[in-house]
């Protein structure tokens, strides 16, 4: 009890400052500041020159690209390593390790490990080069028409290990007696994992997939590391967006129209977590 006490004053605090900030950015978004933060309310002006601009349109569509493919590979290959590791298999923890380890690394590190990869004179197509193929061509972030790809490749690199760990524990939770009855009807494996044990991972799965998607939504540091958002806007995202406008061009009221709007998705998806949190224990407490 007195640890808990004890806390309360720091979680409180915590707490109230994020509110507040979050707060006072929706306010701000309704008003024509720029170098620095005012109360001038020009109504929804802000959000009117936001949809009206190309770049942040680009940035939307990027994201919902970006977001698409690296939630759909990396729930996919997520899942199979989950099942591979399910398999009880020698030396578990040294490839869990091996697996999870990308995403204990920053974001910065994990783009500029990748942008050398894909460097044209330091990486993999210089390296195929020195082995005899002349002709090899691999630099997906130096073309508009690739990038974009290029950055999803480093971002499942970071992401599905974390996915793999999450349903590997909603596969260890489910009850033995539903591999015994498969076995006994001759079910094979692969169907059993695939039909049966998936929709009962409903839990994990929504898990993995909210965490994913809250990271997408914000997602900066990789972006820059990788590619700044170029070849021209070709990958472009909200979150730079937001910083370009607060930063570079000292326009605070458009750049917090823009992180408010990136803000109502990250509510929804965790209000859609509470909810099935909510409606799980509700399940459990009739089942009792």
């Amino acid at each position: 009890m007195q640890s808990v006490l004890g806390t309360t004053p720091m979680i409180a605090t915590a707490i109230g400052v994020f509110v507040i900030c979050i707060i006072f950015s929706i306010i701000w978004s309704f008003t024509n500041s720029k170098l620095f933060p005012n109360f001038n309310f020009i109504g929804l002006a802000q959000y009117e020159r936001l949809w009206a601009n190309d770049r942040w349109n680009i940035s939307v569509r990027n994201l919902a690209v970006f977001g698409v493919l690296s939630i759909g590979i990396s729930m996919v290959f997520g899942y199979l390593l989950a099942v591979f590791m399910d398999q009880r298999i020698k030396q578990e923890d040294l490839f869990r390790s091996i697996f999870l380890y990308p995403f204990a690394m920053s974001l910065v590190v994990t783009g500029l490990v990748w942008q050398w990869m894909f460097d044209p004179n330091l990486g993999i197509q210089s390296a195929v080069r020195q082995l005899g193929w002349a002709n090899f061509e691999f630099a997906p972030l130096v073309k508009q028409e690739t990038a974009l790809y290029g950055l999803v490749l480093g971002g499942l690199w970071n992401g599905v290990g974390v996915t793999m760990a999450i349903l590997l524990a909603g596969l260890r939770g489910v009850d033995s007696e539903i591999w015994k009855a498969a076995k006994v009807d001759g079910i094979p494996t692969w169907k059993t994992y695939l039909f049966i044990v998936l929709p009962m991972m409903k839990g994990a799965v929504a898990t993995a997939f909210i965490l994913q998607m809250t990271g997408i939504v914000r997602v900066f540091d990789i972006v820059i590391a990788m590619t700044q958002g170029g070849p021209g806007v070709s990958t472009q995202m909200p979150a730079v967006y937001v910083i370009q406008h607060i930063t570079d061009r000292v326009n605070v009221g458009q750049g917090m129209a823009a992180a408010t709007m990136m803000l109502l998705p990250v509510i929804i998806l965790i209000g859609l977590q509470y909810l099935l949190q909510w409606n799980a224990q509700r399940k459990a407490r009739k089942a009792a």
